[in-house]
């Protein structure tokens, strides 16, 4: 099991500014599958709450989907999650690319 606590930053750039921290664990049981489980919280003047991640990543599937739940500014949100790794250095580091598509149940 892996816990992180990295930034967020809008650009592919690790010096880009930040506007949150991912937070959250990763657990790899073999290579075909693994768990998700972790927020993304914004702290940006433009956006402040959280966006919550979980799910199977089948590490095998070049795309992978899980499920989301908003708080904050994101109150009463739903949504999928589409992973991306980009970026691999041994097992323990990745980058994901994060695309979301955010749904209001009101």
């Amino acid at each position: 099991m892996v816990d992180f606590d990295d930034p967020i930053t809008l650009a592919n750039n690790l010096l880009s500014t930040p506007i949150g921290r991912a937070q959250g664990f990763y657990d790899k049981k073999e290579i075909f599958a693994a768990r998700l489980r972790f927020s993304f919280v914004f702290h940006s003047t433009e956006h402040k709450g959280s966006i919550d991640f979980a799910g199977a990543d089948p590490l095998m599937n070049k795309t992978r989907d899980i499920s989301v739940i908003g708080t904050g500014d994101f109150f009463m949100t739903r949504g999928i999650a589409t992973l991306m790794a980009d970026a691999f250095q041994g097992e323990v580091y990745f980058r994901l690319r994060v695309d979301i598509e955010l749904y209001e149940c009101y």
